[in-house]
């Protein structure tokens, strides 16, 4: 199997694996527990945090270990819309953004609350002109995704940020695409990152949350991870997600280069396939693209071998069309011919280069090779 997936998951570094395998088997102990085994395993907590907090690279501000990016966005929306102002009732966010935050956000319209769907145009990216208009005095929160999940488009976070800002709002950044590969926003109040997306372990995430910022728990229980998230932590899924943010931190270069190399490459072989989304600003790890007269889902059936994606992979089973092709103005047709290849630090380019003749040579039974441009 040619693994070609990276936005659904990762593979886990070596090194993770390593770093957690002592406290699943040995160090058992509960890190909220006050005996020596307890304080020990708490240590490995806290030294994931400082490696998690060192890799971020943003000011002052603490770290909420949580299960998931989308449990960090849900403590963040709910957090923020229910210590707004009485006078504040909209969330502003963008109508490409992950299910994670557009479903949450969407809920709070049971609640009182205005919510805005910021358009994005052909290339994915929010128009800032809009967006200063939508975010007004009225604003509780603005929400933007750094690397959009399903075509790898970069949004302005750092100017949505500023004018939330101006309007006196905070700023929540969903950062689980960008997190270890592209710069984070410093001027966010709240940040959600995820581990599995870094070769990290699975069932770990956090919020990073600016110094200041108090929010009410979504959850109540033991009031562990400081009052705001109760509940008991693995200290093996900590660790492990400290690991992996420090090699995404000494590796980054490494990386980044090995997926410009592969971006380049898969370019070269998807010729007269059409990109989705901007070619510029983006991710060059997630290549979205499409080809007229082709079916995706049977791509999939046919080339069994090879796992890439029709999208994201939380609402694969939905039955629903991709909400961010449509928001980018794909026809049903277009966003049926369109696939999502991800590759990172562990894909080898004779993989890739398998993986795109198999995937051509079956998109050509379906349809006649057909001449176009790697632009939207």
């Amino acid at each position: 199997m040619i693994y070609l997936d990276y936005q659904a998951t990762t593979p886990l570094a070596p090194e993770v694996f390593e770093a957690m395998m002592p406290l699943l088997r040995d160090q058992f102990g509960n890190p909220h527990s006050m005996h020596r085994m307890g304080r020990q395993a708490a240590a490995h907590v806290e030294l994931a945090r400082e490696r998690i907090a060192a890799a971020m690279a943003l000011g002052v501000g603490r770290i909420i270990f949580t299960s998931g990016a989308t449990e960090a966005l849900n403590i963040a929306i709910h957090g923020f819309a229910q210590a707004a102002p009485a006078g504040r009732r909209r969330i502003v966010t963008l109508a490409s953004e992950h299910a994670a935050v557009r479903d949450t956000a969407m809920a709070f319209s049971m609640r009182g609350f205005e919510i805005v769907l910021l358009p994005v145009g052909a290339d994915g990216i929010v128009d800032l002109d809009r967006a200063r208009a939508a975010i007004t005095e009225g604003t509780a929160l603005v929400s933007a995704m750094l690397v959009n999940n399903e075509i790898g488009v970069i949004q302005p976070v750092d100017a949505l940020a500023a004018m939330a800002h101006d309007a006196g709002a905070p700023f929540l950044c969903d950062a689980v695409q960008g997190f270890g590969r592209v710069p984070l926003p410093g001027e966010a109040d709240a940040i959600a990152i995820s581990a599995h997306k870094i070769h990290g372990p699975k069932g770990v995430g956090a919020l990073w949350l600016r110094a200041g910022i108090d929010l009410p728990p979504l959850l109540h229980g033991g009031g562990q991870e400081q009052g705001l998230r109760s509940g008991t932590l693995s200290p093996a899924l900590c660790a492990g997600f400290g690991m992996a943010a420090q090699l995404a931190a000494t590796q980054a270069a490494a990386d980044g280069a090995h997926v410009a190399m592969l971006w380049d490459r898969a370019l070269a072989l998807f010729d007269g396939w059409t990109v989705n989304g901007s070619v510029d600003a983006r991710y060059r790890g997630n290549l979205n693209i499409r080809r007229d007269g082709i079916d995706g889902a049977r791509l999939l059936s046919d080339c069994r071998d090879i796992a890439f994606s029709l999208g994201s992979a939380c609402a694969s089973g939905s039955g629903r069309p991709s909400h961010v092709l449509q928001a980018i103005g794909l026809s049903d047709k277009e966003a049926r011919g369109s696939v999502r290849i991800g590759f990172g630090r562990y894909t080898r380019i004779d993989e890739l280069e398998d993986a795109a003749k198999a995937i051509v040579d079956a998109a050509a039974q379906q349809a006649p090779v057909a001449s176009g441009a790697h632009g939207p």
